[in-house]
């Protein structure tokens, strides 16, 4: 599924003209245009994006904030000392590694991770699911850039099982677990299910390593805290503007040996920055105001899953719908329905104008090859969403489903 922040490359030819394709263009600022000015206004939400609050906004917020977690008087960081070093300490410390090391992006991160367990297993293999996050949004740079190929235990929408990996015909360096794997539905295993994985990925002597972008929200469904989840692997990476709401940058953490290997590796790959303060900043205020209520965040998620899923069986219009998974693993979850994408998102976009409630956000068609005229779109709950009532779900749902109505009888257009 193509997302709002992660456009998908696709190999297919392109035969459009560049007319059309300049056309097409102007109409997707001008719907980018739209849907952010509603998403603005509206007033109630289930959850805020970055990409709503404008840069002034967003720096006194940090200035605000930032006062609370760091001592502002220092002078700014220098190629990853200072406040990043502070941040780089806090991390490893919460995930229960000797070490930890801050990079610009998550994709370098995990790149330079799986780059430097070849070197040492001298196994440039990495087993991973055909989900995961280098496969749909890196544009190959696994194989073409760090020189690492990849195997598929499973092609089931599920992380790997221990059967699986077991019974993997060819031999690999290291398992690249996502937690969870957001393309099937933010879902994860269950902790049984993730300590087999991990043991039999040892039997064939490789080396584990988390994909923990989401990795701070997973605590409640495995009832463990992020140090003994983190510790079954051999490294973790972890984002901090996903679900903390940091501006940037990720951290790599692991054996101190790794860590340090990992370091030249940054510098080789561009990520020697100079200064990155803002984004230490940022995330160290995630840590310190958002990880805390991302329990609250994944037990409610439930509340507006339940609510969703109720509503839609009790509207005879809407026939088929799918919410996955129907208990949330995590504050995320899939919704389907039986339209397509241009339907749903131009009823979401009204509602958002005509009433400011943002119930939904945006639409996509599943992969090539999934079922005609079924859309899909990820709901998240956040500090926003704590608010709404079960009954206040159903209620924005009913709305929603009267603006879809007509929308769907004319295809999708904008007509009243």
């Amino acid at each position: 599924m193509t997302t709002t922040d992660e456009a998908k490359p696709t190999d297919t030819a392109d035969t459009t003209s560049p007319t059309d394709t300049a056309g097409a263009a102007w109409r997707e600022q001008d719907e980018s245009r739209r849907r952010l000015e509603a998403w603005r206004a509206s007033k109630r939400v289930l959850w805020r994006l970055p990409t709503e609050f404008s840069m002034g906004e967003r720096l006194v917020a940090l200035a605000t904030d930032a006062g609370a977690v760091h001592n502002l008087g220092e002078r700014g960081d220098v190629y990853g000392d200072g406040v990043v070093e502070a941040l780089e300490d806090r991390v490893a410390a919460l995930l229960g590694f000797p070490a930890a090391a801050f990079f610009p992006t998550g994709t370098m991160a995990q790149q330079v991770a799986l780059r430097c367990w070849a070197g040492r297993t001298g196994n440039h293999t990495v087993a991973l699911q055909p989900l995961a996050h280098p496969e749909i949004h890196e544009r190959g740079a696994l194989g073409l850039v760090s020189g690492l190929r990849t195997v598929h235990p499973t092609r089931a929408p599920r992380l790997p099982t221990a059967e699986e990996i077991r019974d993997l015909e060819e031999p690999f360096g290291t398992l690249m677990l996502e937690l969870p794997l957001r393309e099937a539905g933010f879902l994860l295993p269950s902790w049984q299910e993730l300590v087999d994985t991990v043991e039999a990925a040892r039997e064939r002597d490789a080396v584990v390593h988390l994909d923990g972008a989401r990795l701070w929200e997973c605590t409640t469904h495995f009832g463990r805290g992020l140090d003994e989840i983190a510790r079954l692997a051999d490294s973790v990476y972890v984002s901090f503007y996903k679900s903390l709401g940091g501006l940037s940058g990720a951290v790599l953490a692991g054996p101190g040996s790794l860590v340090d290997e990992a370091r030249v590796w940054r510098h080789r790959y561009g990520g020697q920055l100079f200064q990155q303060y803002p984004a230490a900043l940022s995330a160290l205020v995630g840590l310190e105001r958002e990880l805390p209520r991302l329990p609250s965040y994944v037990a409610h998620a439930r509340t507006v899953a339940g609510a969703l899923a109720d509503g839609m069986r009790a509207a005879s219009e809407i026939g088929w719908f799918r919410v996955h998974p129907g208990i949330p693993h995590t504050h995320q979850f899939q919704v389907w329905l039986p339209y397509e994408p241009d339907e749903l998102n131009e009823a979401s976009l009204r509602q958002a104008e005509r009433t400011g409630t943002a119930l939904f956000r945006r639409w996509f068609a599943p992969e090539p090859g999934g079922p005609p005229r079924v859309s899909v779109t990820e709901v998240t709950v956040a500090a926003e969403g704590l608010e709404w009532t079960a009954g206040d779900v159903r209620a924005a749902l009913a709305e929603f489903i009267r603006f879809l109505a007509p929308v769907a009888d004319a295809g999708g257009h904008t007509v009243d």
